[in-house]
């Protein structure tokens, strides 16, 4: 059973198109919800020496910040790590262990750390990672150029800006938290999606050969079908590792593991739905801008004969 993806291209574009112009609206409106690492701010641990719920240590830190994160800390986990965005001075600083000092009957010694985090260092990592995305994109280009020919790489390179807006439009939206970890997992979805794309460009070129020379709908689709299973397969095995860390991880994991599953999701879209007809309308205007060209050619016969007045 062939799936007739191309002849529904245009409705798979819109529908990344009206994500991606409402996560940009609320992007640019609102923002991104940056965390303690872009946007810098403070991180106490504390060593309470018991267990305890983030609901307790909440009571004590919406005092000063009703916005804090909570995790824990130690094999144990019996410290617990209060970061804020806010530059909380000497001063709270005192205040806030004060009160843990007197809830947890805390010695001087249960204060471990107090680290601040710089909006310049946040700035820095920024555009550290947008470089290191940019040279990973330009390197897959060049790769695929190669390997496959222009038309499969820039449609392969236009997939992966589409799975980056996917994902920006979703934390705007959602105003999900970005911090390193996103920066981590946009690299290796980067990695995933592309490796997904390949497979089906890679039997798009092995069928070509078995069909009409501009018989590009039918190829498409025919190698899309054939690969279909295992690309549902992999993003399934996949999704269910990743969703398992994210119930079951803690914080830090989670931090990494939804950014991933937003991103697996988007990737196997683009490979599937995005992918292969965008390369069939970038070749086929390829092809049509090179007949014309050669029609155009003086002394060119156009094929057509006069009619006589």
């Amino acid at each position: 059973m062939r799936l007739h993806i191309t002849k529904h291209a245009k409705t798979f574009f819109l529908i990344s198109l009206v994500l991606i112009v409402v996560g940009m609206g609320f992007l640019f409106t609102k923002g991104l919800n940056y965390g303690i690492d872009f946007q810098g701010g403070t991180i106490v641990n504390i060593e309470l020496g018991k267990e305890f719920t983030t609901e307790e240590v909440r009571t004590i830190t919406d005092k000063y910040d009703k916005n804090a994160v909570i995790t824990y800390g130690g094999e144990q986990k019996t410290q617990a790590i209060v970061s804020t965005k806010l530059d909380l001075s000497e001063e709270v600083r005192k205040a806030m262990f004060a009160d843990f000092q007197t809830t947890y009957q805390l010695e001087d010694s249960a204060l471990l750390s107090i680290d601040k985090v710089s909006p310049a260092v946040g700035g820095e990592m920024a555009r550290q990672s947008l470089w290191a995305t940019i040279f990973v994109v330009i390197c897959m280009l060049i790769y695929i150029t190669i390997r496959f020919e222009l038309w499969f790489g820039v449609a392969a390179i236009l997939c992966l800006l589409h799975d980056v807006l996917i994902m920006l439009s979703v934390y705007a939206i959602m105003q999900i938290e970005v911090n390193t970890p996103f920066i981590a997992a946009i690299l290796t979805i980067l990695g995933y999606s592309i490796n997904d794309t390949i497979v089906v460009f890679d039997r798009i070129r092995e069928n070509r050969k078995s069909y009409g020379k501009y018989d590009y709908v039918t190829l498409v689709d025919d190698s899309i079908t054939q690969t279909l299973r295992r690309s549902i397969n992999t993003t399934l095995t996949t999704l269910i590792a990743i969703t398992t860390l994210y119930i079951f991880g803690v914080a830090d994991i989670r931090d990494f593991a939804l950014p991933l599953i937003v991103g697996f999701v988007g990737g196997a879209y683009s490979s599937i739905f995005i992918a292969s007809p965008l390369w069939y309308k970038l070749q086929e205007a390829a092809d049509k801008r090179k007949k014309n060209k050669i029609d155009t050619k003086p002394g060119k016969k156009t094929g057509y004969k006069k009619q006589k007045a």
